[in-house]
């Protein structure tokens, strides 16, 4: 508490002075939290002071919130690049939340806990996630003087090279990085009282369907909405989740007996998937792929379709997305054209990051689609009736094809990986 305090203090990041009338004071508190290396050790006791925002009303004490955390594709990108190039990758630890500082020079940012340095052949890309830190570099020597500059200015910890952030565990080795979350996993099942499960071969039973007021309501939908929450996390490297448990999330308020059934059996299946994660190797990162799909009126209650993508840069996985439409669409040639827009969107903003990032991409991102009607309309020019509800969908694709920044070619069913790798199901 005491090291809290003066690192506080230190960064003079709050002074003293006379109560407004009428104001709403934020009180504040000690947390104290045990930090854990990756193996689950105890690393050191922490304390951090916090504010209670909670007695602040929105619209009357504040207008908007924000929070310096980094896109998880991002960080897939960084370090898909750093992978590529061999560079080294440190992490750092704040020791203080409130960074606090007055800033002489313009600072332009694209993701706002991304900043990037560029001179000459010298590069460092910093990712921000509160008080996370990972940093990497083209050199060694600029390594050792950005950090320096850091501890000259706030009181950090160099953690060495990267091996644990953000509950991921990050392992590298002569072909690249392989990121689990292991632990988080095996914690999940202790606290789900599943610890000792029988693990299943997928996370889904495709032929299955949810329905929203099916059953009876779980006696503890706190219990649900919690271990939902903590499968929704573990999704940053367990992309063959991401359709279940964006399933599950539907119904956390209102969770009824088979919806938990169906979270028990996700748990069943990270009971015997604990060991998997993400790869990321070092080959090439010149081409961006992506796959679409969409299952057309899926839910049984709304019978909206959800879309779903997985983007490659490179070999490398870096971004996925199982997400429900907002409107019904009226043919399986709707639903598939909206996933499709949904995944050029994706697209174009990974291509405007590896711009940011001073790795342009030297062709067009090929989205691949299964369905026949959904790649003609990409490249037709007249507007039919029955396509005019989604013309701002039509009109973004395609002005992207006719870009070249983008391509929408057929794929097969069979290796649509949109479909094999958000469902879980085998390859």
């Amino acid at each position: 508490m005491v090291d809290e305090y003066k690192a506080l203090i230190d960064n003079g990041t709050w002074r003293l002075v006379p109560r407004p009338p009428g104001a709403n004071i934020v009180s504040g508190k000690s947390i104290f939290k045990h930090k854990h290396h990756s193996d689950g050790s105890l690393a050191r006791h922490k304390a951090r002071w916090v504010v209670r925002g909670f007695s602040q009303r929105y619209g009357i004490d504040y207008d908007e919130t924000f929070s310096p955390v980094v896109k998880p594709a991002t960080i897939r990108v960084v370090l898909s690049i750093a992978a590529s190039h061999s560079w080294p990758i440190h992490q750092l630890d704040v020791k203080n939340a409130f960074l606090h500082g007055h800033l002489n020079e313009t600072v332009y940012l694209s993701d706002s806990s991304l900043f990037v340095y560029k001179d000459g052949s010298n590069t460092a890309y910093l990712l921000l996630y509160v008080d996370d830190i990972v940093l990497t570099t083209s050199s060694p020597a600029l390594l050792r003087r950005i950090m320096e500059r850091l501890h000259s200015e706030f009181a950090m910890t160099d953690l060495g090279e990267l091996h644990h952030f953000l509950g991921i565990s990050v392992t590298r080795s002569a072909s690249g990085l392989f990121l689990s979350q292991r632990q988080d996993a095996a914690d999940l099942l202790q606290r789900a009282g599943m610890s000792e499960c029988h693990p299943t071969a997928t996370p889904v039973d495709a032929r299955m369907k949810l329905f929203a007021i099916d059953g009876s309501p779980v006696d503890d939908p706190t219990q649900y909405r919690s271990l939902a929450g903590a499968l929704q996390y573990l999704t940053l490297t367990r992309p063959d989740l991401a359709y279940a448990v964006q399933q599950v999330c539907l119904f956390m308020h209102d969770p009824r007996e088979p919806h938990l059934a169906f979270l028990k059996r996700i748990l069943c299946y990270v009971k015997g998937t604990q060991s998997a994660g993400l790869s990321i190797s070092v080959g090439p990162i010149d081409s961006l792929t992506t796959y679409s799909d969409a299952d057309w009126a899926g839910c049984p209650d709304s019978r909206r379709s959800t879309s779903r993508y997985c983007v490659y840069l490179g070999d490398n996985f870096v971004s996925w997305s199982s997400k429900r439409q907002t409107t019904v669409s009226r043919s399986s040639a709707e639903a598939e054209y909206r996933a499709v827009a949904h995944a050029v969107a994706e697209t174009c903003s990974l291509r405007q990051l590896l711009q940011e990032l001073h790795t342009p991409l030297p062709s067009a991102t090929i989205v691949y689609c299964d369905n026949v009607s959904a790649v003609y309309m990409t490249g037709n020019p007249v507007h039919h009736r029955r396509t005019k509800h989604i013309e701002i969908d039509i009109h973004f694709v395609r002005d992207k094809v006719a870009l070249g920044q983008v391509r929408v070619l057929h794929v097969p069913s069979s290796h649509q990986f949109a479909d094999i790798m958000t469902k879980g199901l085998p390859v």
